[in-house]
């Protein structure tokens, strides 16, 4: 473990935060957009779908590689891909002015395939670097950080959109995915240990699988995560639906949905920063479903007057996306050998991303059918209960949850 993990840390974050700002204010631009062009719930949902198509096919065999490879190389290649993708986007929107919305899917398409490779290697690599004791409030610096950037890209999107075409707004993401580029080049992420075999993608895959099966905890957590997924999804890419069709709102209505979800995370994850979280990491993760369930519950109830209710219980269904994610993902860098731990959260992404096209597909026509507020209401009712089923499945390994802190101190 190099003794200057802070500062490396600092750096590989310093990086990301420039690349998620363009990345969400390039998201916002280009969902509004399709939001204006179509208002189709069901646009919306297969845009969400397409932009998860690469986690689900390529997304298992990802960490094959990102264990073989050094996890820096792989994460420089992926906001690459990112890019390269905002100058395609970029350059058709000049020079077609109005692009297909089948273009549009492609450009996703190969967004997602940068973040199916990105995801897991900075989640395998910050174990490298961060004692086991701080991963808990490393996750909630760094969700600090993604937060930020997410709470801010929205608006700057928005804002651009009033003066710039959305060819200009390419760039912000361009120079932001550089930028990353140059941070990971001053970092140092230690290679993993060497195999002489050669790649047997199946094998290493179902080694990966054979590590999941063996972490009893994870196991009886997976299926509500599954199942928490399904559910929430489709709630954040119908956002700007929800908006505009049935509180009436405009672009800077969805900005501030969007920023206010964000800054959700941004409070949570500096909470988790500071305080560590509860020791019990398992039951703080089943109160913050229940917390999404409950915020989307009277999200759904609202009238078509509520809308600055519903930008508070955005607040809240934001702040529980960290206390959800964060003990969970360190419990598994804890748990997890450093040589396989690629193979296992390429699996866990993969599987979620899986769960989301579910959600997505089912919510669209029958958001259409019932209204998107009802779908919303009865989301949040199911959420409350996953999170309760969440509660009773991990409850028998609370000892073996527990932060590294109060097992010792028992």
């Amino acid at each position: 473990m190099s003794k200057n993990w802070k500062k490396q840390f600092m750096t590989i974050y310093a990086g990301q935060a420039f690349s998620l700002l363009g990345s969400a204010a390039v998201q916002f631009a280009v969902i509004w957009w399709l939001t204006i062009q179509t208002e189709s719930a069901i646009t919306l949902t297969i845009a969400s779908v397409v932009s998860f198509i690469p986690n689900m096919v390529i997304g298992p065999f990802a960490g094959v590689w990102i264990d073989r490879l050094n996890r820096r190389t792989v994460m420089i290649a992926a906001d690459g891909v990112v890019a390269f993708s905002s100058v395609i986007l970029g350059a058709a929107f000049l020079l077609i002015d109005v692009p297909p919305v089948w273009f549009i899917y492609l450009i996703l398409f190969l967004r997602g395939l940068g973040n199916t490779f990105h995801g897991p290697a900075i989640q395998a690599a910050i174990p490298m670097l961060v004692p086991t004791e701080m991963l808990v409030k490393a996750g909630g610096w760094g969700n600090l950080v993604t937060s930020v950037s997410n709470m801010l890209g929205p608006v700057l999107g928005a804002a651009l959109m009033g003066f710039l075409p959305i060819a200009g707004i390419m760039l912000v993401d361009i120079f932001g995915a550089l930028f990353a580029i140059t941070c990971l080049l001053f970092v140092e992420i230690p290679d993993i240990s060497s195999r002489s075999d050669k790649v047997h993608p199946l094998s290493d895959m179902k080694e990966g699988f054979s590590t999941m099966r063996k972490n009893k905890p994870l196991i009886a957590a997976f299926g509500p995560m599954m199942l928490m997924t399904i559910l929430y999804m489709p709630l954040g890419a119908l956002f700007p639906l929800l908006v505009r069709t049935h509180f009436m709102g405009k672009a800077w209505h969805n900005s501030i949905v969007e920023f206010v979800f964000a800054g959700g995370l941004l409070v949570s994850s500096l909470v988790i920063g500071i305080w560590g979280g509860m020791k019990n990491r398992f039951l703080m993760a089943a109160l913050a479903i229940g917390l999404l369930g409950a915020g989307s519950f009277v999200s759904g109830a609202l009238p078509s007057g509520g809308y600055w209710i519903f930008v508070v219980c955005c607040f809240f269904m934001g702040a529980s996306g960290t206390f959800m994610n964060v003990p969970v993902m360190a419990y598994v860098q804890e748990s997890t050998p450093p040589e396989i731990m690629g193979k296992v959260f390429s699996l866990m992404m993969s599987a979620m991303t899986l769960a989301m096209p579910i959600g997505l597909i089912i919510a669209g026509p029958v958001s259409e059918i019932v209204g998107v507020d009802n779908w919303f209401f009865w989301s949040g009712v199911a959420l409350m209960l996953t999170g309760i089923l969440f509660r009773i499945l991990t409850r028998p390994y609370d000892s073996e949850t527990r932060l590294p802190e109060a097992k010792d101190n028992e």
